[in-house]
């Protein structure tokens, strides 16, 4: 009975070494685990929904050995604190769009959107075809970061008016939320651009502290309620024919990646640069119907308006030329991209699209 009994206790203590040493195995943390941190909030759906398929098709495809968490603006860094937070390894990686950076170099703004630019369509073209991607890294290495598209948020409107404007002398004075390039001209046309942040355009609005906003269009814009409180919506944002918004990974980091690993932060971020556009392009419409049908009064910007914003960005952008070598050189090429693609666009693309929306559907 006594050898029985030690028998049955030995295997008892063997069972549970045995597993003791298994448990580990079965809830082992994901070997590699690195963190996000985004300029947005989960208020920007279309956003929000990008960051989420980047993250969770990564854990997906790496059978979640390599997970990344997602960060909100505030919650590790400032909205606009992530580019230093990326650039120093504070976080491995960050969802942003360049061009908030253009303080730091007017170059960042090419990487995004700048005024009278690239649709959405020629963008992808130009990052993932043309000369884009390749040039924009060469200059991203400046900031110890590489990129990669992920998102755009299409064509933007032209913002929200307290009063309509027909003429360039109905700029003069005009108090515009609007950052960036965009804010130069409309400086060089008399308004006073205003910096501020989109948590305050509402009561900016409404208090009139300032007499226009621009933010990025029906689907963000009615979350935001910005048509109580000034009635004239305006088109195009001429500013952003397309908003690329980037995933920048710190060089170090991306570095020390599996060749496995960095195949899937290219294949996840593509993904997600995909999800973005087209989530604006599905839910943009419903939001503008109901804009529309709660008493917004639609305005498209005068000819006159566009032909002078026209001539003021491209003396613009001539001046950044004479003055930061890194714009030149990148800005050359998307110059020469841009008038190829327009050349083309205005006969097959442009043709079919100027048909289609002239029909009462």
């Amino acid at each position: 009975m006594q050898r029985r009994s030690f028998i049955k206790q030995a295997g008892l203590g063997l069972t549970a070494t045995a597993a003791a040493i298994a448990a580990p195995a079965v809830h082992a943390q994901p070997a590699l685990r690195w963190r996000m941190a985004t300029s947005y909030s989960t208020s920007l759906h279309a956003h929000y929904g990008s960051e989420q398929r980047f993250t969770q098709l990564v854990e997906q495809m790496s059978g979640g050995k390599f997970t990344i968490t997602l960060h909100h603006a505030g919650e590790l860094m400032p909205a606009f604190g992530v580019l230093d937070g990326v650039q120093n390894g504070t976080v491995e990686c960050v969802h942003t769009a360049p061009y908030y950076f253009v303080g730091k170099d007017e170059t960042f703004g090419i990487g995004s959107g700048i005024p009278f630019g690239l649709n959405t369509r020629q963008m992808n073209a130009w990052m993932f075809d043309g000369n884009g991607l390749d040039l924009m890294r060469e200059f991203y290495r400046n900031y110890n970061i590489i990129n990669f598209p992920m998102g755009n948020t299409n064509a933007q409107m032209g913002g929200w008016f307290r009063k309509e404007v027909q003429g360039v002398e109905d700029l003069q004075g005009l108090k515009i939320r609007i950052p960036g390039m965009a804010g130069e001209v409309f400086q060089r046309m008399g308004a006073v651009p205003q910096q501020i942040p989109g948590s305050d355009i509402y009561t900016s609005l409404e208090k009139g502290t300032i007499d226009a906003a621009e933010w990025v269009g029906p689907l963000d814009d009615q979350k935001l309620g910005l048509n109580k409180v000034a009635p004239y919506y305006y088109y195009p944002g001429w500013w952003e024919g397309s908003g690329q918004v980037d995933l920048f990974v710190n060089t170090k980091a991306w570095e020390s990646l599996s060749a496995e690993n960095q195949a899937i932060i290219q294949a996840a971020s593509t993904v997600g640069h995909l999800a973005m556009q087209t989530i604006y392009d599905n839910r943009n419409p419903q939001a503008l119907k109901e804009l529309v049908g709660g008493g917004t009064q639609l305005r498209r910007f005068s000819k006159p308006i566009m032909d002078r914003s026209f001539k003021e960005s491209m003396q613009l952008f001539d001046e950044i030329s004479g003055r930061n070598p890194n714009w030149k050189k990148v800005y050359a090429d998307y110059a020469k991209f841009r008038a190829d693609q327009n050349s083309w666009f205005k006969f097959a693309e442009g043709s079919f699209d100027s048909y289609m929306q002239m029909q009462d559907w």
